[in-house]
C-alpha cells in the first residue's frame, strides 16, 4: 500500500519561489536569509568555508547526507528532511527521475 504524504503549506511556498522542488542549498539559502546571517557567519556555524556555502546554494555542489545531517544538527533543524534533500540533489544531479522519502530503520 503506498501512503501519499501531503506538503506542508511552508513547503508548497518555498516551491513557488523558487519555481520547482526544494533543493538542500535553497533550504540553507532560505535559513541563512531569514536568520539575516552572512555567508562568513554561516559557513563558521556549519563548520565549512564561504565558498563551499555558496557553491551549495547555487547549486553548483551537492552535500553528502551525513553532511546534510551533520548541517541539519548544528542548525536545529529535522535530520530526515535534510537528509532527504541531499539525496533528492545527489538524483538529480545524477540526471534520475526519482522522489525520495525516508523513514527511520
Amino acid at each position: 500500500m503506498t501512503i501519499k504524504q501531503k506538503k506542508s503549506d511552508a513547503v508548497k511556498f518555498l516551491e513557488k519561489l523558487t519555481g520547482g522542488p526544494l533543493t538542500l542549498g535553497e533550504t540553507l539559502w532560505s535559513i541563512r536569509r531569514c536568520e539575516e546571517w552572512s555567508q562568513t557567519e554561516f559557513a563558521k556555524k556549519l563548520g565549512v568555508t564561504t565558498s563551499h556555502i555558496c557553491d551549495i546554494e547555487k547549486g553548483r555542489k551537492v552535500v553528502s547526507p551525513e553532511r546534510a545531517a551533520r548541517f541539519a544538527k548544528r542548525l536545529g533543524y529535522s535530520e530526515a528532511q535534510f537528509v532527504r534533500l541531499a539525496l533528492q540533489d545527489m538524483l538529480k544531479q545524477s540526471g534520475l527521475s526519482y522522489s525520495v522519502r525516508l523513514e527511520a530503520a
